[in-house]
């Protein structure tokens, strides 16, 4: 962090004029150097998380933590691949959004998990109901403690010092510093080869019966994809705009299935852990989830690889005509 962006007291409310940003997200095209792309991405989604802040800190609607957290991630993933183009604290911001990021994630986890526990226990038998109620209770007082930690890193000084670093990235320069060898547009839509590469590595080195983290992992480079993806789409001509969003298309739908298969596992271990409580009958309840959701996690892994399949046609379709 540089000595502008310490902590200050009074620091302004959290709107995009207090960042320094206009009243409307900038804009860019195909003509325009790739800089202003990431730039303009990042003015676009740090008005989105702004958006969603109110409803995250009140807890009103779930959607809204979930609408923060996906923003956030879009910029970390911007800064990882761009980054560069922006700037030297593109990196330090980038870290610091993983420190925001990680307090969203544990909250948004648990609204996952209440959610699809409160669908599955819905069905089962009156007589299960009082402990499936104990049950999903147990996870929602966990969630409160999670929900506090959020809640106090929303009102740091710390979350203000790093949405005016965003603020400064994101805003475009009078004019742009010389540079022996510039990005263009052109080089975004290029760029989609490596993200594609790297997940097609990571899918070719599976075994037939990956680990469940391995499966996670691949989730993490489908969304760098997308990512990466939804960034070119501007910079792209309406032809080669065409095929990136079947790629977006394709890689929201392997975020998908794959996001149901880490979803299955964490609730299918929550389930083992809950199995050591001494209420018996929460016991069984958790039992006849964790076989629910070990049937879930196998159903994904029978059809994961067809999904991968359509991503890597989609993303050779945009490489194969730049």
């Amino acid at each position: 962090m540089t000595a502008e962006t310490l902590p200050r007291k009074n620091v302004p409310s959290t709107t995009p004029a207090a960042l320094g940003l206009g009243d409307r997200p900038a804009q860019a095209g195909p003509g325009d150097p790739a800089a202003t792309h990431v730039r303009v991405k990042l003015d676009v989604e740090i008005r989105a998380l702004l958006a969603h802040e109110p409803g995250t800190k009140s807890g009103a609607d779930p959607e809204d933590l979930h609408q923060m957290r996906v923003a956030l991630r879009r910029m970390r993933s911007v800064l990882k691949l761009s980054g560069r183009l922006v700037g030297p604290d593109a990196e330090p911001v980038r870290a610091e959004l993983g420190w925001l990021g990680q307090s969203l994630g544990d909250v948004r986890d648990y609204d996952v998990l209440i959610g699809h526990l409160r669908e599955v226990v819905a069905e089962f038998e009156v007589r299960d109901q009082p402990a499936a109620r104990r049950l999903v209770s147990k996870f929602v007082t966990e969630r409160g403690v999670a929900k506090r930690r959020l809640t106090r890193a929303l009102a740091s000084p710390r979350y203000a010092s790093m949405l005016q670093d965003i603020g400064r990235l994101a805003r475009q320069p009078a004019t742009e510093e010389a540079d022996e060898s510039p990005q263009t547009s052109a080089d975004l839509v290029a760029g989609l080869a490596k993200p594609h590469r790297k997940l097609a590595k990571a899918v070719k080195a599976l075994p037939a019966d990956p680990p469940d983290d391995d499966l996670h992992a691949l989730r993490i480079y489908g969304k760098k994809l997308r990512y990466a993806a939804e960034m070119a789409k501007p910079a792209a001509k309406k032809k080669q705009a065409e095929r990136i969003q079947r790629l977006i298309k394709a890689t929201k739908n392997f975020q998908t299935v794959l996001g149901d298969h880490q979803d299955a596992c964490v609730a299918a271990d929550r389930m083992r852990a809950a199995l050591n409580t001494t209420d018996i009958e929460l016991a069984f309840i958790a039992g006849r989830i964790a076989e629910k959701e070990l049937l879930r996690r196998a159903e994904v892994r029978a059809v994961w690889r067809d999904v991968w399949a359509e991503v890597d046609q989609a993303a050779q379709a945009v490489s194969a005509r730049r």
